[in-house]
């Protein structure tokens, strides 16, 4: 039950992300995204803060329900941004989605043995980086907000990290 719960609330960070951008921020510009502050003056792409909760989301799959359901949502989750997102961005959000989920997991398999708060915060930079890079460049064919992307999707990670935290201390270190 535990890791349908997880990999739900995962799957649920695409279509919402996906939704944010064209229609929720401080500003919205014409035929671009909607941008909210992130701090040290950068504004980001409104879906940001729920793509950085994604990243670390899927690091909790892979912990709780192994690799494989790991895969299998990212998956799904291209599946969901390629029927979600505006026909402009679609593409963009779908490619950007793959390559940073499965550079996060790259990150997170090797590492999660060592020590989980420190895969998760690595991956989720890998994955940061990865991700703002990729939609960037393919939606709008700029990397302009690209600082405030990895700013925004930082602050989302290491948000995660007392929940994480907190979860093991509660549940044992076997689980999240």
């Amino acid at each position: 039950m535990r890791r349908i719960l997880i990999a739900a609330t995962y799957l649920v960070c695409v279509p919402l992300a996906n939704y944010v951008i064209g229609h929720v921020g401080t500003v919205c510009i014409p035929q671009g995204p909607c941008l909210v502050p992130v701090g040290f003056g950068l504004n980001a792409p409104s879906g940001v803060l729920i793509v950085g909760a994604a990243l670390v989301l899927r690091d909790m799959v892979q912990r709780v329900a192994g690799a494989s359901w790991a895969l299998a949502a990212v998956a799904v989750g291209c599946a969901l941004s390629w029927l979600v997102a505006d026909p402009h961005i679609a593409i963009a959000s779908a490619a950007a989605f793959a390559v940073s989920e499965l550079a996060d997991f790259a990150v997170y398999t090797p590492l999660q043995r060592r020590g989980l708060i420190a895969a998760v915060v690595a991956s989720a930079c890998v994955g940061a980086v990865v991700d703002s890079v990729a939609f960037l460049w393919l939606a709008f064919g700029s990397l302009d907000y690209l600082a405030g992307q990895v700013v925004g999707k930082m602050w989302a990670a290491l948000a995660a990290v007392p929940v994480i935290y907190g979860a093991r201390r509660i549940a044992g270190s076997a689980t999240p």
